[in-house]
């Protein structure tokens, strides 16, 4: 590839290639474009070019050559079908948007096929007027929309569990992230229809699996931005995203925002079910745990180049990557390309929404030696994005929920990459 060190914003501005925001903007970067000899002005016609194509079909679906674009990471508990997760293909992807098809998937006892005429959800406890709503009811109710992300609490501890750096993709490691857009009913005009108590406190969210799965939810939250979500990327949720109707908490660990949603019990203190203390709580190094540690933090990720998408040859290629925060929007990319010895920010997409997606680009003039890349996100409130080894530092190995910690990929002289501990 083309080096064009004479291009406005070409320059370096960090250790190992880094170059300037502007960079990308500017043509004659990549020099990726191959000459085409002799070329006159005419061209044959390739075959596709020389009969109709296909018909029409009444739902479609990606073309066969992007059938490698799957969820990947898929694994079931010992002993069960379906308990367990998928992940999305962060590497295979661009933009913010998940398709629902690729959307993660985390299960605690595999997937109801719920009738959705026979579904409702039931809103009770610490409420004046215990009412039941369908779907027909449901859909009286104003909708709002939230494009947001949605994030596991387990999501990338694979990289605080093993003392080795996990040999996978980036999809496998992060992937258990998303974004939609969800479409729903504001839960706090139904709980407010319900007439809530003065010493409602809290709601106890309960799903329709086998499991029960189950999560208290501080009223606050309830009231403030969380929905009963019917649609999903404008088409009805799908069965392995909560179908008919699931609860959408933005910002929050994803177990949280119930699928399969059949009741909520108002409640003046949090019901320490089964979910929220055997799971998704975390034992500290002084034999203390940690319950209740709602939001995500600040993350980013590099997702092109990462593993399985490397380079092919030296030249200037986008550093391209996700970054979000359950506490609001991104203000800040910061990418290295020697191991954190020096920082240049990156051009960051600005969020369509507090607690969405932001895609972050960088160019970098890779020079065909080894090099260690790494991304790092501050948020509006100045959350900065840690590092692995102050994480573990501070809460041990065994306190793997939430983990944000800085990613960092090995680029080998062949153009390879690998999950690395910087």
């Amino acid at each position: 590839m083309a080096d064009d060190v004479g291009t406005p914003g070409a320059v370096p501005v960090a250790g190992n290639g880094l170059l300037g925001r502007r960079a990308l903007l500017r043509g004659g970067l990549g020099g990726a474009a191959l000459l085409v000899p002799g070329f006159t002005g005419a061209a044959e016609r390739p075959p596709w070019m020389r009969a109709p194509g296909t018909g029409m079909r009444e739902y479609g679906a990606p073309s066969p050559l992007e059938a490698h674009v799957r969820r990947v990471g898929i694994a079931s508990q010992p002993g069960t079908d379906g308990s367990g997760a998928s992940r999305t293909p962060l590497e295979l992807l661009e933009g913010t948007l998940t398709p629902n098809g690729l959307h993660f998937e985390r299960h605690h006892s595999g997937v109801p096929a719920i009738d959705p005429g026979a579904h409702t959800l039931l809103v009770h406890g610490l409420v004046r007027r215990p009412l039941t709503f369908d779907l027909d009811a449901l859909a009286r109710y104003p909708l709002e929309t939230r494009l947001q992300f949605l994030e596991c609490s387990g999501n990338s501890a694979v990289n605080i569990l093993s003392p080795v750096p996990a040999d996978q993709p980036c999809g496998v490691i992060h992937g258990l992230v998303s974004q939609s857009e969800w479409v729903g009913v504001p839960l706090g005009v139904l709980l407010e229809e319900a007439g809530l108590r003065p010493e409602a406190r809290w709601i106890v969210a309960e799903g329709a699996d086998a499991a029960a799965m189950s999560r208290s939810v501080p009223l606050e939250k309830a009231l403030d931005d969380a929905i009963v979500a019917l649609y999903q990327n404008g088409e009805r949720l799908r069965p392995e995203n909560g179908y008919p109707m699931r609860l959408f908490l933005p910002g929050w660990e994803g177990n949280m925002s119930v699928k399969w949603l059949r009741r909520l019990r108002v409640t003046d203190r949090p019901a320490m079910t089964k979910d929220e203390t055997s799971k998704y709580s975390d034992l500290l190094p002084d034999g203390t745990a940690e319950l209740f540690t709602f939001p995500m933090g600040v993350k980013s990720v590099i997702t092109r180049p990462s593993r399985g998408v490397g380079l092919r040859e030296r030249g200037v290629y986008a550093i391209s990557g996700l970054a979000w925060s359950g506490a609001g929007r991104v203000r800040r990319v910061e990418v290295s390309a020697d191991g954190g010895g020096s920082w240049a920010e990156a051009t960051l997409e600005p969020a369509a929404a507090p607690k969405a997606l932001q895609r972050f680009r960088i160019a970098w003039r890779w020079d065909g030696g080894p090099a260690v890349l790494l991304s790092r996100a501050t948020d509006e409130t100045g959350a900065v994005q840690p590092t692995r080894t102050s994480i573990l530092e501070a809460r041990g190995r065994n306190a793997f929920y939430h983990f944000n910690g800085i990613q960092a990929w090995r680029v080998d002289a062949d153009g390879s990459v690998a999950n690395h501990y910087a």
